[in-house]
């Protein structure tokens, strides 16, 4: 007989899931990312009660700080980007494992005080030799930090203990270049200890896709080739670059978010049923449905790239991309890319995936909309749904996260009129609790050892086979089309899908 509890087994799968004794190491702690992310990730992980008690936290950079100054930085980051609210008990057991270590890259005297470092914080916070090291850096230069780390004996897992990598966003500028920062990486650390970021995989509603999908029978059954016209996938900006303009220029928006962000988004929307939600299993199917990718015959066509122009922005003068400090005036870098494909399939067959992603676009946005034929026999008169438009589910990744359903319904009055309404779910007001950001649920996850929520090599290198082809096409013909800042991007974009009757949505 067997002595399982169902009624404390549904308790069990509900508690939270903890991290076992560990550190984390931050190389380029003093950049953004970690101030506005990563740190604030880390005091919100703990005051929540998910980090054990010995956690330990270094930061390595080139700054000639003390422990004191380091924990001032973290602390002054918690205060202002921390989700939830600051505890003096929780900062107080948190600042007993912070340690800060100044160098660059090619110290070896600097990786050797890591590396003393890491052994005073194993005997006095019992971390047990458990550490990761999050590369958060230019990706010039993750090849230097991992030998280095390899060097000198910091990735060597002992005695049961283990040693991960954490690299951001982008794998390598190319297929050849993602294939040679792998062969690096994974000469130093076996390939199930290296974690590649992308924290819109973080994100719950980027998780809830397949909720939405495989614990639901309303929508798998017509989420096919069958129902659905075409999937439209965005993700926009309302903001130029920044002073971002060292990393930006040369990589410009289809590398840095259709190659990750927007691809990763396609997989989970268009990918068959996963064995089970482990890490194999869903890499297997993400995998194959991207390897089924067709690019477009076209590309002149079919792929559209552009650059913003001044004009207003919420209600401010905004200046063109080719006026920002810092950018190259003759720069072709793309600020704005959109490209139409499809999945050869049985599921997908012809039906075409629009991605598009921007920068200066009408409203900051992330959304996958999934929108469906018309029905194919209708017994009203055309002047009844001349307001009707086609059923579509859209989901909201970002901000305002949730899941919209609109559809025809009658409008109320004598005579038969039908128009678009909306069914909405909102995170916000079904659920009292709000969501973790995306940094904090892959920290954990680095810590566990989880890597469910991370692009395998497989991904990636599909990615780049499908976006590479584009970019070539695009460095040998012509320079990006122009787009007036505040506008949602070029018309040659809008052209793209009106030659099929078809548009793009206005969110």
């Amino acid at each position: 007989m067997s002595s399982s509890n169902p009624l404390r087994d549904a308790a069990d799968r509900r508690l939270p899931r903890i991290a076992g004794p560990s550190g984390l190491v931050i190389f380029g702690v003093t950049g953004d990312l970690s101030r506005k992310k990563l740190m604030p990730a880390v005091y919100d992980l703990a005051n929540r009660g998910l980090l054990p008690p010995g956690f330990s936290l270094i930061g390595f950079a080139r700054r000639d700080w003390e422990d004191e100054d380091f924990a001032q930085v973290v602390h002054d980051s918690v205060k202002e980007h921390a989700r939830t609210p600051f505890r003096e008990e929780v900062w107080q057991q948190l600042i007993q494992g912070m340690r800060f270590v100044q160098g660059d890259f090619d110290d070896d005297a600097a990786f050797a005080t890591l590396k003393s470092t890491i052994e005073e914080l194993d005997k006095q916070q019992g971390t047990g030799g458990n550490f990761a090291f999050y590369l958060s850096v230019p990706p010039k230069f993750f090849p230097k930090v991992v030998q280095q780390l390899k060097k000198h004996g910091l990735a060597d897992q002992k005695d049961g203990s283990w040693r991960r990598a954490v690299i951001e966003k982008p794998f390598g500028h190319d297929l050849k270049s993602a294939q040679e920062l792998n062969q690096v990486v994974h000469e130093v650390f076996p390939p199930n200890e290296v974690f590649r970021i992308d924290h819109y995989l973080g994100k719950e509603t980027v998780q809830n896709i397949l909720a939405l999908r495989f614990a639901n029978t309303l929508f798998e059954p017509i989420w096919n080739r069958s129902y659905v016209d075409h999937v439209q996938i965005t993700m926009a900006e309302d903001i130029g670059i920044g002073g971002r303009a060292g990393y930006y220029d040369g990589i410009g928006a289809a590398r840095d978010v259709i190659q990750n962000h927007l691809l990763q988004l396609l997989a989970l929307t268009a990918m068959e049923e996963p064995a089970s939600f482990d890490a194999h299993a869903l890499v297997a199917e993400k995998t194959k449905v991207l390897g089924a990718v067709r690019l477009p015959k076209d590309l002149g066509k079919e792929t559209v790239r552009g650059q913003y122009a001044a004009g207003w922005q919420g209600g401010e003068q905004a200046v063109g991309y080719l006026q920002e400090d810092g950018i190259d005036p003759k720069s072709t870098t793309d600020t704005y890319a959109a490209v139409r494909l499809e999945i050869d399939n049985r599921r997908w067959a012809g039906v075409p995936f629009y991605l598009r992603t921007g920068k200066r676009l009408g409203r900051r946005v992330t959304e996958i909309a999934v929108v469906f034929q018309r029905a194919p026999h209708s017994p009203f008169d055309h002047t009844a749904t001349e307001e009707l438009g086609q059923n579509a589910i859209v989901i909201r990744v970002q901000p305002d996260e949730g899941i919209t359903m609109r559809f025809g319904s009658k409008v109320p009055g004598t005579s038969m009129e039908i128009r678009d309404v909306s069914m909405d779910f909102a995170y916000g007001e079904s659920f009292t609790e709000s969501s973790p950001e995306a940094y904090e649920r892959l920290i954990l996850d680095v810590l566990l050892g989880d890597s469910n929520l991370f692009p395998r090599l497989e991904e990636v290198e599909q990615s780049w086979r499908i976006l590479d082809p584009i970019e070539e096409y695009w460095d040998t013909h012509g320079k990006p089309a122009q787009y007036e800042s505040g506008t949602w991007g070029p018309a040659e974009a809008d052209e793209m899908l009106a030659r099929e009757g078809r548009s793009w949505r206005r969110p």
